[in-house]
């Protein structure tokens, strides 16, 4: 007897997952993937960068900016929070003035993340900071994490130097006065941080100093202090990946994450609609509300049944109606994938329910990075001793990752669940990252680039090739993916490769803004169109687009002069 199961939220009806035939994809991308998609045009690519160009002072904050405060996610007030005992700068007492802002102290001095319980926040507001910023755009209206560094990439490539560092000086202000480099600058991401590039920004904010012919060694002082520390809180509990000796992601807080519970409802509904139909999943993930149980404010439940699937055109019996939520684990495991930026994602089991309990590629290998540049800023400063560490660290940890990640019959590195004690089968296009970040072997190098087929299609690199509707896997691209693999496939000598890749992506932002004028959060690797196909989390393809500017400029600057 095949069980279906029907769902219904109290107050959203029925819900569906669609998911296309394999078949269906392979005509698809036969359609699209073309060879004539690659061609760049410099009259485009001059229009286009001056749009980045004057984009970067479109999406810039400041704390003299009414629209700095404005969340677009959770747009019920505008409050603006200074840390614990912090005086409050001129510019704040002029943006109460001028704005009509709620200005207010944090309850406490913050070390580290989860140490403020944020459902006690009413209401939520903006996370004070000193120095102006990029923001993605659309209802992206703060500092993001890792949307930073590929935003401060293309400041560089910019020339805009001053307003990179800033951002970089503002994520120190983030370790010293809310604990860690954060998600981003709002008072629910006070429990999580996202994946740590902070190395690479300062690195990258010091080399364009040092070749604008004025390298600043105090200011490299002060930032490998604040990167050592956000470097501990990535190394200790509860980010440890068990006892792999490798780390994961974890998000401090409970329950579901303040921002999509008004803004990305749907999900929960269909990540119930999924683990119930799963029953591999359902005991995990899905509990049954006893009669007179309450949930809490923002814990939904929903109404099952769990029928027979007939074959003939009579309604099939069901069981009577259970009424059920999603448990504390689901929501562990949705605030990591979080932390991860891959929201969402069913790479870490449906919905990403399962992220804390596998030690990542990407988030180890930007470990590793992370190592190796602070390795460089000790040797830099002189600390010889410190610098030996770090390297013997970076060591350790490449010789772990080597024999948990690489799966040599897929040619691909690949994820591990430490829970269950095996490599995941999930293939990513987080496999780049052991590259870009400099611990594969020349072998395992190859063997990723002999299978770039898995994930090259006619826009650029497609993040899996898993059909499920959420926003980070097939058919979508991202530009910081983009960046990832080009510059990894170049670090080991694969230029033809990265060159190729490079002008498919770049004609495909290219193709789409000569055709409305803006730039896109992803882009869709098959039809090269913006059409991103999302049903899971939210669903709209923001227009800005921080990263994929920045991107754009260092692919289009790296690629060979005719």
């Amino acid at each position: 007897m095949k069980i279906v199961a029907r769902l219904r939220p109290a107050f959203l009806g029925f819900v569906a997952i669609c998911v296309l035939s394999s078949a269906c994809l392979a005509q698809t991308e036969a359609d699209f993937n073309k060879p004539d998609f690659t061609k760049l045009d410099s009259a485009q690519l001059t229009a286009i960068r001056s749009y980045i160009s004057s984009a970067w002072d479109t999406l810039t904050r400041s704390m003299t900016d009414c629209k700095t405060v404005v969340d677009p996610k959770l747009p019920e007030a505008s409050v603006l929070y200074l840390p614990s005992g912090f005086t409050a700068p001129d510019a704040v007492q002029k943006l109460r003035q001028d704005c009509k802002v709620q200005v207010k102290s944090l309850p406490a001095v913050i070390h580290g993340p989860g140490e403020v319980d944020t459902s006690t926040f009413t209401p939520h507001g903006l996370l004070y900071l000193e120095h102006p910023y990029v923001v993605p755009g659309g209802r992206f209206n703060e500092m993001y994490g890792w949307d930073s560094y590929f935003i401060i990439r293309g400041l560089v490539q910019n020339g805009r130097i001053d307003l990179a560092r800033g951002m970089v000086e503002n994520f120190f202000f983030e370790i010293e006065h809310y604990g860690t480099f954060l998600n981003a600058n709002r008072t629910y991401y006070l429990t999580r941080s996202q994946p740590p590039f902070l190395t690479s920004m300062i690195m990258s904010v010091y080399g364009a100093q040092k070749s604008a012919g004025k390298p600043d060694n105090a200011w490299l002082a002060r930032a490998y202090q604040y990167a050592s520390k956000d470097y501990g809180m990535w190394t200790r509990e509860p980010h440890k990946a068990g006892l792999t000796g490798l780390s994961r992601y974890y998000d401090f807080g409970d329950g579901p994450a303040p921002e999509s519970i008004q803004d990305e409802s749907g999900e929960h509904r269909q990540a119930m609609s999924y683990l119930a139909s799963h029953p591999e999943f359902a005991a995990k993930y899905v509990a049954e509300r006893k009669e007179g149980e309450a949930g809490g404010p923002h814990d939904p439940s929903y109404t099952v049944e769990v029928c027979d699937a007939a074959t003939t055109m009579a309604r099939p019996a069901c069981e009577p109606k259970t009424t059920v939520h999603l448990t504390s684990e689901f929501y562990k495991g949705d605030r990591a994938m979080r932390e991860s930026g891959f929201d969402v994602s069913f790479r870490f089991g449906p919905y990403g329910s399962g992220t804390h309990h596998y030690a990542p590629v990407c988030l180890n290998s930007l470990l590793y990075k992370t190592e190796k540049d602070l390795e460089t800023m000790a040797r830099l400063l002189g600390h010889t001793r410190e610098a030996q560490e770090w390297r013997e660290k970076a060591e350790t940890r490449a010789s772990v990752m080597r024999k948990l990640f690489w799966d040599a019959s897929r040619g691909q590195f690949m994820d591990y669940d430490f829970e269950a004690g095996k490599r995941s089968d999930y293939e990513y296009v987080t496999t780049f990252y052991p590259l870009w970040a400099g611990w594969a072997t020349a072998d395992e190098a190859h063997a990723v680039e002999q299978h770039l087929g898995v994930f090259e299609l006619a826009g650029g690199v497609v993040m899996s090739r898993h059909p499920v509707h959420t926003q980070w896997d097939y058919p979508n691209g991202w530009a910081p993916m983009q960046l990832i693999a080009v510059e990894g496939l170049r670090n080991y000598k694969f230029n033809a490769d990265a060159d190729r890749v490079s002008r498919k992506f770049l004609s495909t932002v290219m193709e789409n803004f000569q055709s409305d004028g803006t730039i896109r959060e992803k882009y869709n690797m098959v039809t090269r169109t913006t059409d991103s196909q999302v049903t899971a989390g939210y669903q709209m393809n923001v227009i800005g687009f921080g990263w994929t500017n920045g991107v754009f400029l260092v692919l289009a600057d790296a690629l060979p002069k005719p």
